[in-house]
C-alpha cells in the first residue's frame, strides 16, 4: 500500500486482459428488440391478427381495414418508448471524466473507464470517485449523499474506503482501486433494480381483462359461427368467414386501445414542452391515481444549495470590521463545501488582513480557523463546537429553532477562550413554489412523506418551512432495529431521517401494502431500490444516471414543483377516456349478445367487418379523439371498467332489441336481405350516436360541432360508400320504421340516462 509508483504498463495490460478494467456499461434501459416485442406480442394483437389472416385467406380484403387501427397503435407505442429511451441515454452520456493515475511513477490522465484493479489514483477536492478505492495517503472530506442519502461530510484518511459515485469536498488523497466495473458498490446497488417494473395501468388492465375474457369466447364463437354458416345455412366460405369475423371483431375494443395511446402520447408531448421527460407513458395515468408521494429533501424540497440569510453582530467592538474579517478569512480559506460557497456569494473576499496558521474545516471538528494579523485567531464553525455552552449567544438558539443552520465567527486573542463576535444564519434554499405545490398535493388528498438520510430534526424543520403538513411527526430510522419496525413507522410518521437505501424500499413496500398508490422522487443511487419499488418513479435530471434509467419520469429541470402538471395530464387522460369509453364498449356487448342469439337461432350475424370499421372511425374515433384533449382536472373516482360497461349497457341492449325487432318485421313483411341489413345498420348508427350526444353533454361550441358532424358525417359516409359497406338506402317502407324506432330509442335512452345520473348523485 505504500507503493507510490503505481502499476507498470505491463501490469495494466495484464489486468485488462484479465477483465479487471473499470469499463462495465450494462444499462437498465430496454433494448430496441425488447420494446418491439412488448408492443407486438400481446394477446390483443394476436386475436386481431388471427381474424385478419382468416379474412385474407378468403380474399375479403376490404374487411381487413381495421388492421390499420392496430398498426397505428403499435407504431405509437414503439415510437414513444424508443424516443424516451434515446432521450434518457443522451441525458446519461456524461463527458468522459479524466482521472490522474500513477503508472511507472509518472502521473498521467486517463478516462475513468481505463482504470484497472490496483491502480494508484490521485483525487482532489471537487472530483468524483470513479471506482471503489482505499485511501493510501492523504486526508479528504467526502460527500456520499448520492450513495447513502446523508449530506454530512465524511473524513477519509489512510485505510479508509472511498465509494464510487461519492465526491471529494476538500483535501487530496492517493487511493488504490479495490473494485472495478460490476463489483463497484454503486453498480451493485443499481443492478438490484435493473429489471423492468410490470406495467401499472388501470386502463390497460381493463383492456387486457376484456381481451382475456373474449379470448375464451372469440375462438370457439368464431369456429361455431363459421360451421353454422357453412353447414347449416349453406353459405360460401368467404361469406361464412366474413360474418363470423364481424361477430368476434366487434368484441375487441380496438378503437379504445388507440384512443388511450393517442391521449397518453398527447400528454407526453405536452409534458415534454414543460421539461418533463416521460419514459413510460402509462405512468401519466398511474400518477393520476397516486395517493402517497415520497419526497427526498435535498434536491427536491430544497435546491441543494445554501444561502446566507442574515449576519448578526454580537460584539460592537468588531461591528465595523466584520465584513473585512470575514472577507479576509474567505480569501485565505481553501474549503469548498456548499456552506463556504454560500458565504462567498454573500461576503466579498478582501485582503485587509494577512492570514497564517490556516486549519481547514473538518466535519469531525465542525470548525476551521486561521490567524488574522492584528485580530487574533479567528474561528468559523458550529456554535456548540467553537464556544463554551454558557458563551453561546441567545440568537443562535432562536435561529436553530427556526430550522436554520447557524455559524459563529469567534476570536481568541492572547490564548484566551474564543468569544463570539458574529452569528451567521444560513438556510437550505427551499424551491420556488414548493410550499404552494405541497399545499396543493395535500388538498388533493395525496399523503406526503419526506425520506432523507439527514438528521430528522433538521429535515422536520425544513419541511416546516416548506409548509409540509404534519412536519412534526418525524422519526430517526436508525432507532428501528427490524424490517417490521420500519414498515410500522411508514404508516405512523411523515418525516423519516437517517434512512438507509434498503429502508427506503421497505417504506415504499409498506405504503403499497396498506393499499396506497405510491410515487417517489429521487436523485441518487441510494434511491434506486425504492424508485424501482414505487408505482411511479420520478428522477431528477441532475441526479445519478442509474435513477434516470429506471424511472418512469425524469424532471429535466430537477424541479418537483412541476409534478401537479403531470397530475393534471393524468387526470385529463383518465377522466376523458372514462367519459367516452362507453361508446367503445357498446360494440363489445352487443356483438357478444348477438353472437349468442345467432348461434341459437341459426341466423347470420347482421353486420360485416367493414361496417364495424366505419363505426370505429366515425362514431368511436372522431369525437372521442377531440374530446380527449379537453382539460379535466377533476379528481379521478371510480373504477374504469365497471364505469365503462355500465355506460355502454343501455345502448348495447337497445341495439340488440332493435335488431331483433327489425328481423321480425322483415320476416313478416318479406323484405329483401339488403333492405333489412340497411335498416339495421342505420339504427345501429343512430343508437351509437346517442352515446356520442351523452358524452358531449353539457354542450359547448366544440361539443355541439362534434355532435352535428359525427351524426351527419357517418350517415353521409354510409350513403356515399354503400357499395363497399354492402348496404343500400332507406326506402319508403323502412323510413317510417326507422323514424318510429329511433324516436322510441331516444325517449327510452334519455329516461335511462336520467335515472343513472340521479342514482350517481
Amino acid at each position: 500500500m505504500e507503493n507510490r509508483s503505481g502499476l507498470s504498463l505491463a501490469a495494466v495490460q495484464e489486468r485488462k486482459e484479465q477483465g479487471l478494467q473499470n469499463n462495465f456499461t450494462e444499462s437498465a434501459t430496454k433494448s430496441t428488440g425488447a420494446i418491439f416485442y412488448d408492443n407486438l406480442v400481446t394477446l390483443f394483437n394476436f386475436l386481431n391478427l388471427l381474424i385478419g389472416i382468416c379474412l385474407f385467406l378468403v380474399g375479403a380484403y376490404s374487411n381487413m381495414f381495421y388492421l390499420v387501427i392496430i398498426l397505428v397503435n403499435i407504431t405509437i407505442g414503439i415510437y414513444q418508448e424508443i424516443h424516451a429511451r434515446n432521450l434518457v441515454q443522451k441525458l446519461s452520456i456524461v463527458n468522459k471524466k479524466q482521472v490522474s493515475v500513477l503508472r511507472d511513477g509518472i502521473e498521467v490522465k486517463v478516462d475513468s473507464t481505463e482504470l484497472v484493479m490496483d491502480d494508484l489514483v490521485k483525487i482532489g477536492a471537487g472530483e468524483q470517485v470513479p471506482s471503489d478505492m482505499q485511501v493510501v495517503t492523504g486526508f479528504a472530506e467526502v460527500n456520499e449523499a448520492m450513495l447513502t442519502g446523508e449530506s454530512d461530510l465524511i473524513a477519509k484518511q489512510a485505510g479508509a474506503s472511498l465509494l464510487s459515485g461519492s465526491f471529494l469536498v476538500s483535501g487530496e488523497v492517493f487511493a488504490q482501486v479495490v473494485h472495478v466495473g460490476k463489483d463497484n458498490y454503486a453498480v451493485k446497488l443499481t443492478n438490484e433494480a435493473k429489471n423492468h417494473k410490470p406495467l401499472n395501468s388501470e386502463l390497460i388492465r381493463a383492456i387486457r381483462q376484456v381481451a382475456k375474457f373474449t379470448s375464451f369466447v372469440i375462438i370457439p364463437f368464431g369456429i361455431l359461427l363459421f360451421l353454422e354458416a357453412f353447414f347449416l345455412r349453406s353459405s360460401g366460405t368467404k361469406e361464412a368467414v366474413v360474418v363470423s369475423a364481424a361477430a368476434v371483431l366487434g368484441m375487441l375494443p380496438k378503437g379504445l386501445v388507440l384512443l388511450i395511446s393517442i391521449a397518453l402520447t398527447t400528454g407526453v408531448t405536452k409534458l415534454a414542452k414543460k421539461r418533463i421527460l416521460v419514459q413510460d407513458m402509462y405512468a401519466i395515468e398511474t400518477l393520476a391515481h397516486v395517493d402517497t408521494l415520497c419526497l427526498d429533501k435535498t434536491g427536491t424540497i430544497t435546491k441543494g444549495d445554501m444561502r446566507v440569510l442574515k449576519l448578526h453582530s454580537v460584539q460592537e467592538a468588531y461591528t465595523e470590521q466584520l465584513f473585512a474579517i470575514i472577507g479576509s478569512y474567505l480569501k485565505n480559506s481553501t474549503d469548498s463545501n456548499v456552506t463556504m460557497q454560500a458565504l462567498r456569494d454573500y461576503f466579498p473576499e478582501t485582503t485587509t488582513y494577512a492570514a497564517s496558521q490556516v486549519t481547514p474545516f473538518s466535519s469531525e471538528r465542525k470548525w476551521s480557523k486561521m490567524d488574522l494579523a492584528t485580530i487574533g485567531t479567528v474561528y468559523l464553525g458550529a456554535p456548540e463546537r467553537v464556544l463554551a455552552k454558557e458563551n453561546i449567544p441567545p440568537i443562535v438558539l432562536h435561529a436553530q429553532e427556526q430550522g436554520l443552520r447557524v455559524l459563529v465567527i469567534a476570536v481568541a486573542a492572547d490564548q484566551e477562550e474564543p468569544q463570539a463576535i458574529a452569528v451567521i444564519e444560513i438556510e437550505d434554499i427551499i424551491r420556488n413554489k414548493a410550499e404552494e405545490t405541497l399545499a396543493y398535493l395535500d388538498q388533493e388528498g395525496v399523503a406526503l412523506k419526506v425520506i432523507s438520510g439527514d438528521n430528522p430534526i433538521t429535515v422536520s424543520n425544513i419541511a416546516k418551512r416548506a409548509g409540509l403538513p404534519h412536519y412534526e411527526q418525524y422519526i430517526d430510522l436508525t432507532t428501528c432495529k427490524t424490517d417490521e419496525e420500519v414498515k410500522e413507522a411508514a404508516l405512523k410518521y411523515t418525516v423519516f431521517g437517517r434512512v438507509a437505501p434498503q429502508q427506503k424500499k421497505l417504506l415504499v413496500q409498506a405504503l403499497k401494502k396498506a393499499g396506497g398508490t405510491v410515487a417517489m422522487t429521487g436523485d441518487g443511487v441510494n434511491d434506486v431500490l425504492a424508485l424501482r419499488e414505487a408505482d411511479v418513479s420520478i428522477a431528477m435530471a441532475d441526479g445519478d444516471a442509474a435513477t434516470r434509467q429506471i424511472s418512469n419520469l425524469v424532471l429535466l429541470d430537477s424541479d418537483f414543483t412541476t409534478l401537479p402538471e403531470v397530475l393534471f395530464e393524468g387526470r385529463r387522460v383518465v377522466n376523458n377516456v372514462t367519459k367516452v369509453s362507453g361508446i367503445f364498449f357498446i360494440k363489445t356487448i352487443y356483438s357478444f349478445l348477438l353472437a349468442i342469439i345467432c348461434l341459437f337461432s341459426v341466423s347470420a350475424f347482421p353486420f360485416i367487418p367493414i361496417q364495424i370499421t366505419l363505426i370505429d372511425l366515425a362514431i368511436e374515433g372522431y369525437p372521442s379523439f377531440f374530446l380527449s384533449f379537453e382539460s379535466n382536472k377533476t379528481k379521478v373516482s371510480g373504477k374504469f371498467l365497471p364505469t365503462a360497461l355500465k355506460s355502454a349497457l343501455p345502448n348495447a341492449l337497445l341495439v340488440v332489441v332493435n335488431v331483433l325487432a327489425v328481423a321480425i318485421l322483415a320476416q313478416q313483411a318479406n323484405w329483401p336481405q339488403m333492405q333489412t341489413t340497411t335498416l339495421m345498420y342505420y339504427l345501429l348508427i343512430g343508437i351509437s350516436s346517442l352515446a356520442v350526444i351523452r358524452a358531449c353533454l353539457p354542450l359547448n361550441p366544440l361539443r355541439l360541432f362534434l355532435t352535428i358532424t359525427t351524426i351527419g358525417g357517418i350517415y353521409v359516409a354510409a350513403m356515399l360508400f354503400h357499395k363497399i359497406l354492402e348496404i343500400g338506402f332507406l326506402t319508403s317502407a323502412t323510413i317510417p320504421v326507422f323514424a318510429i324506432l329511433m324516436l322510441g330509442n331516444s325517449i327510452l335512452y334519455g329516461l335511462i340516462a336520467w335515472l343513472m345520473n340521479k342514482k350517481v348523485k
